[in-house]
């Protein structure tokens, strides 16, 4: 993308997005060794990645976040909704022409904080299972590692085409908060 940018002269658009990858890495890096982030911090990772991917969808891509600013502090597993992102653009928008709908939403029930994303692109295959090494496989076992049962991820395709991925995992807020 930024090759593209700069071949075109188009210098403030590769500059805007060297500043967004520099920003994903400084985040990458910061938060590598925690297990568990904030689900604003790790809000701020994603619309980061996102406003990369956006530079390469332009003319499609369209996130929407609907998160009560109430639960930003809820304790969350880092990376984890920045992987449910990443293939819902890798695997659903950017293999289909007309999808290009980006949905993160999170709540609370009860003591479960359950976060949602969908595409509306490419559905994913249920009976076909996960590659070893997938990132929703990796991101099972990281959750079974940190909340056991009382964690789940559930992928399925959509009626309405695409994917929706439902993260559910111990509501908690963070220390100190």
């Amino acid at each position: 993308t930024i090759a593209v940018l700069v071949r075109d002269n188009d210098r403030e658009g590769a500059v805007r997005i060297v500043e967004h990858l520099s920003e994903v890495l400084r985040r990458t890096l910061t938060l590598h060794r925690a297990n568990e982030v904030t689900l604003g911090e790790e809000l701020e990772l994603v619309r980061e990645y996102v406003a990369i991917e956006q530079a390469r969808f332009s003319d499609r891509l369209r996130p929407e976040f609907r998160i009560p600013d109430s639960l930003l502090f809820a304790s969350f597993p880092s990376f984890a909704l920045q992987h449910l992102v990443e293939n819902a653009i890798r695997h659903g928008i950017a293999k289909h022409p007309d999808a290009g709908l980006l949905l993160v939403t999170a709540e609370r029930e009860g003591d479960v904080l359950q976060v949602t994303v969908v595409n509306d692109g490419v559905s994913i295959d249920p009976g076909v299972a996960p590659p070893a090494g997938h990132g929703i496989e990796n991101t099972r076992e990281r959750l079974r590692a940190l909340y056991g049962d009382k964690a789940t991820l559930e992928v399925a395709p959509r009626a309405e085409g695409g994917t929706i991925a439902k993260l559910r995992v111990p509501f908690k807020p963070q220390k100190g908060t």
